[in-house]
């Protein structure tokens, strides 16, 4: 276990230093740079550009420079902790995204919580009760939510939460707490507004989560140990909790590599529809603006949440699965 353990966390070095020469190239892809989208966007306006001021930015931002110096510049920047400067913002990266990381973390969380705690019982039920009423119900309901988009489903949701609770529209906050520091009544106003964001995005995940658990438990609960379980008169709770449930939690734990990147992501498209002060809207602003650092900031944030959730998945299966091995090989 601890050799597998460190070989995979060696292994997570040569594979972040790969991303992050990927994602550099790819965030230089696109013609021009930040100073040359701000050009464009003034005469578009109908104003001046002053060359001198912009061979002068140019050079101080480093545009100047051939592609391994930036990129060399920008790798060895992030092991001292200094993610870049964003142009848009002109404010260090790590002070721009401030806040935005903690409050996409809450609702992340959340949301992977509340996908468990609804999807959890009611897998269970389905594939229990298989073909009964309460099974082709909770169907329904599952792919009725996978079905409906989730920016329509947030619109509906702040109406309601606007006509019945009185919640002001949009954002994570009450307004008035925007540039205060964080008090018991900040802390309040986010959780009240928190259970719209949660349930949108949280609606679609736990339809499959429940598709997916009704199936695995479905096709353990058929196999021969458990019928033999049956056949020696053990109790019906205790044969399913004893081995199906357990086998059946894979997609559960496999979904990690999948559900920390989603802690910057957010799904973007539902946090402009909601106003939320999370990552989302930023990374798709600094991906369109081509601020190359802000943008390379992110997508390296979501390439070491994806290793670092895929490694803390595959080390959660191990414990709960013996069937998986670390070794490979044919077991005579």
């Amino acid at each position: 276990m601890f050799r597998y353990t460190l070989h995979r966390l060696l292994v997570m070095i040569p594979n972040l230093l790969a991303i992050s020469l990927i994602t550099f190239v790819i965030i230089q892809l696109p013609p021009g740079d930040y100073l040359t989208t701000y050009v464009n966007e003034l005469q578009a306006q109908g104003e001046s550009v002053n060359e001198e001021k912009l061979a002068f930015l140019r050079q101080q931002y480093g545009f100047d420079r051939p592609f391994h110096e930036q990129y060399l510049t920008w790798l060895f920047g992030m092991f001292k902790g200094d993610f870049g400067h964003s142009f848009e913002y002109d404010l260090p990266v790590t002070t721009v995204v401030g806040d935005r990381v903690f409050l996409s973390f809450v609702i992340s969380f959340a949301t992977i919580i509340f996908t468990w705690i609804v999807s959890f019982p009611i897998g269970v039920y389905s594939a229990t009760h298989q073909y009964s009423w309460g099974d082709h119900g909770l169907t329904f309901l599952g792919f009725l939510g996978l079905a409906t988009p989730n920016f329509l489903l947030a619109l509906i949701l702040l109406y309601f939460a606007n006509v019945y609770f009185g919640t002001s529209i949009g954002g994570l906050m009450d307004p008035r707490y925007l540039d205060l520091p964080w008090s018991w009544g900040k802390i309040l106003s986010v959780l009240e507004h928190l259970w719209v964001p949660v349930v949108v995005i949280g609606t679609s995940n736990t339809a499959g989560m429940i598709r997916r658990l009704r199936a695995n438990l479905l096709d353990e609960l058929g196999k021969q140990y458990v019928i033999t379980a049956r056949a020696k008169g053990l109790h019906p709770f205790k044969v399913l909790v004893k081995y199906p449930l357990r086998m059946s939690l894979n997609p559960f734990i496999a979904d990690i590599g999948n559900l920390l990147p989603q802690v910057i992501s957010g799904s973007a498209i539902v946090a402009v529809v909601l106003s939320l002060p999370t990552t989302g809207p930023m990374m798709l602003r600094a991906l369109q603006s081509q601020d190359m650092y802000l943008a390379g900031s992110f997508l390296m944030y979501l390439a070491l949440l994806t290793v670092v959730g895929v490694f803390l998945s595959d080390l959660a299966l191990m414990a709960l699965d013996p069937r998986i091995r670390l070794e490979g090989g044919v077991t005579r």
